[in-house]
Parts: C-alpha cells; sequence; structure tokens
C-alpha cells in the first residue's frame, strides 16, 4: 500500500515539474538552445532536484539575500562547483517568450566583468536562475563598510569604475544584441577574491533592437539612482544606465547614499548634492577624505565633471558607456598630488587574505543594504525623485 501511496505520488510530482517546465516556457528554451550552439555550450537546464541539494532544501544558512523580487540561495554542487541561485517570487506568464529570448542572450554574454548567467531549473513554479559566484562583497557594502580598508584606495575605486562601465559599454553596443541593464546601482557590482568588478542583476534588463527604443509600461529602477528622464516618460535607452553609473561614480567620491535622510531637501539627493556641488565650485568640500588625500586635483576636477555630464537631464546630453569608460581609464593616468603622502600599507595589489563578506549584509526590504543581485528596485512603487538635478 505505501508503495502505491508513493508511486502515485511520484507521478503527480512528475506531472506538476512538466506542467512547469511547459508553462515556463522549457520547450522554447530548448529549442532557442539547439538552435545556438554557443548557448548550449553554455548554458545548462537544471533540475529541480540539482539544485534542492545543492541549497540543502533551500535552507535558512544558505540565504545569501533577499529583496523585491525574491530570494537568493548559495548552492554547491557535488563537484564543489559554488554558484548563487535566484528565485524569484512571481512570473508574469506574458512575459515568458522576451524571458527565454532574455535568457539565451545572457547566457552568450562572455565578459570578464559580468557575472556569468549558468543556466535556470524551468520546472518549479517560478523559473530559477543559476549565476557564477562572487565571493568579496558588492561594491556599496565596501563603499559603506569598507571605505578605510588598505585595498579600497582611490586607484582601486577607478579600477572598479573602469571595469564596470567598460562592460556596460559592451553590453550597450558589442553584445549579440544590445542589452539595457536598467538597474545600475552599487549593490547590482559585485567583486571577486581579487576585488574585480562583476555587474549583475539582470532580472530589469531588457534587449533592444539596434537603433529602437524601448517604451515600458512599468517605470522599474532603484530610488536614487533612477533616470529622471526615463521615469517620467517610460522610454527606455542606454543613457538611463549611464545616469544611474553617474550616481555610482558619485557614491564612490562621496561615500554618501543616493538618499540620506537629511532635514535639508537639497541635501536628500546625491545626484542633486553632487551637481549642484560642482556647479557652486564645492566639489572639494564634499569629496571623501580619502579621495582628497590620495588622487590629485586634477583627477578630482575631471571626475566631478563626468559625474555631473553623466546626471544631465536630458539622455541626449550624457556621454555614451564607451566614453565613460574611455575617460575613467584617461583618469587612471593622471598622476597623483605629488605632496600625497601614502602610508605604506595603502601602496600594493589588493590583499586577497581578507575575509570574503560578500552578502554577509543584514537582509533588509531597504534598497540601500547592498543585498546580493540587488533584488530590491521600484517595481509598481510610484515614487518620484526628490529634487532632480536641474
Amino acid at each position: 500500500m505505501a508503495v502505491l501511496l508513493y508511486s502515485i505520488k511520484k507521478r503527480k510530482l512528475m506531472k506538476l515539474k512538466e506542467k512547469f517546465f511547459h508553462q515556463n516556457g522549457g520547450f522554447l528554451l530548448k529549442q532557442q538552445l539547439s538552435s545556438n550552439e554557443n548557448s548550449m555550450k553554455s548554458a545548462k537546464i537544471f533540475t529541480s532536484e540539482e539544485l534542492e541539494k545543492a541549497t540543502n532544501n533551500y535552507a535558512e544558512d544558505r540565504i545569501l539575500g533577499r529583496g523585491g523580487y525574491g530570494i537568493v540561495y548559495k548552492g554547491i554542487f557535488p563537484d564543489q562547483q559554488v554558484v548563487a541561485i535566484k528565485k524569484s517570487r512571481v512570473m508574469d506568464q506574458t512575459q515568458i517568450e522576451q524571458f527565454i529570448n532574455e535568457m539565451v542572450i545572457l547566457t552568450q554574454v562572455n565578459h570578464r566583468n559580468v557575472v556569468k548567467l549558468l543556466g535556470c531549473c524551468l520546472e518549479t513554479e517560478v523559473p530559477l536562475l543559476v549565476y557564477e559566484y562572487v565571493s568579496n562583497g558588492t561594491l556599496f557594502h565596501h563603499i559603506h563598510h569598507s571605505g578605510n580598508k588598505p585595498w579600497f584606495s582611490w586607484d582601486s575605486r577607478l579600477r572598479i569604475l573602469t571595469e564596470a562601465a567598460g562592460a556596460l559599454a559592451y553590453l550597450h553596443s558589442s553584445a549579440e544584441k544590445p542589452v539595457i541593464h536598467r538597474d545600475i546601482k552599487s549593490p547590482n557590482i559585485l567583486l571577486d577574491e581579487q576585488y574585480t568588478a562583476k555587474i549583475a542583476d539582470f532580472g530589469a534588463s531588457r534587449l533592444v533592437a539596434i537603433d529602437q527604443t524601448m517604451i515600458s509600461t512599468l517605470v522599474q529602477g532603484t530610488l536614487g539612482y533612477l533616470d529622471p528622464e526615463y521615469f517620467h516618460t517610460s522610454q527606455l535607452t542606454e543613457k538611463s544606465d549611464v545616469y544611474s553609473f553617474g550616481v555610482v561614480i558619485a557614491e564612490m567620491m562621496t561615500g554618501r547614499k543616493p538618499l540620506s535622510n537629511t532635514e535639508n531637501d537639497k541635501e536628500k539627493s546625491l545626484a542633486t548634492f553632487f551637481v549642484m556641488s560642482v556647479k557652486e565650485d564645492r566639489l572639494f568640500q564634499v569629496v571623501d577624505p580619502r579621495v582628497m588625500r590620495e588622487g590629485s586635483i586634477e583627477q578630482i576636477q575631471a571626475a566631478g565633471q563626468l559625474v555631473k555630464r553623466c546626471l544631465k537631464m536630458e539622455g541626449e546630453e550624457r556621454p555614451t558607456m564607451r566614453e565613460v569608460a574611455m575617460e575613467l581609464e584617461g583618469l587612471r593616468k593622471f598622476s597623483k598630488n605629488p605632496w600625497a603622502q601614502q602610508p605604506p600599507e595603502e601602496q600594493g595589489a589588493p590583499s586577497t587574505s581578507e575575509q570574503a563578506d560578500l552578502y554577509a549584509v543584514p537582509i533588509s526590504q531597504d534598497f540601500s543594504t547592498g543585498q546580493y543581485s540587488g533584488m530590491q528596485s521600484l517595481d509598481s512603487r510610484m515614487i518620484y525623485p526628490i529634487n532632480t538635478p536641474r
């Protein structure tokens, strides 16, 4: 009797998995992957059992972070490969085809500064995405909690920004189809064991045809980083990523969060505060003391002007990500202040013996906590930016 019940239960489970696989576009994905050899080599369709075992049945102690989109778990496969498994809360059935197409494209993205999408599982109610595991923290965490660490020098910050900008430039113009991220922020830039930048979380990303602007019916992004032009028009262009990246550079330079709980309205939005500081020749007053100590005046002024251009209200007036990457690379060649005395421990390559602390941040609904893959986005929370720069 017990054997019979077990057999019935197993059959029901298999039918449910087949239903979810079909519902989540499994056959479409297989068709897409089989028509593209590169995708077949790099992407894998995982079974639900594989991911259950890898996460110890989605144990609490395997949670790396959680947010508006869902939960990310640490997974360990039998061969000891460590991955990050993203479990979404909901999946809009009308977007299945777009999700599949997006996944196929992203499995073909092969850039050292982009977190690699390894595959997915479609046998569950909502699709599970499997990414490479990045072991050394979010950029947000390092800006706001590790600013005094020896390795987090101005030179290192410029290198990280240059790497991230180069990855975005690649996605905008060099990938097989242009990819617009739509949720660029410091929590979505991860650092590996060598402190190399990795762009993460393409949960809100969209692929665009060449020379075609996408109109989105739902404004997505994160308050403080969100492009005001896109927010008001729902017109999506790669310049939306440029605006958000400008906020990240400002964050790196000042050590301030994108939004501050200050009584002074002018200081609540970092974008507004930074642009006003540049316009009023107060840049050196708002820059992080360590940046002032280690960077040259020319570097800091040039970086400030770059941020100001990225944060232009009109997208057309902003530089492209390729131009941003080239300018940042140029800034790295500037010499330091001849009078700046740098402590010996600040020099040299980043220490790899420092304890990796990726995801070791408070799990919170607050977008500014720096949780893995930046899943806390605006979605339908229609909150308007405070004092956007004019």
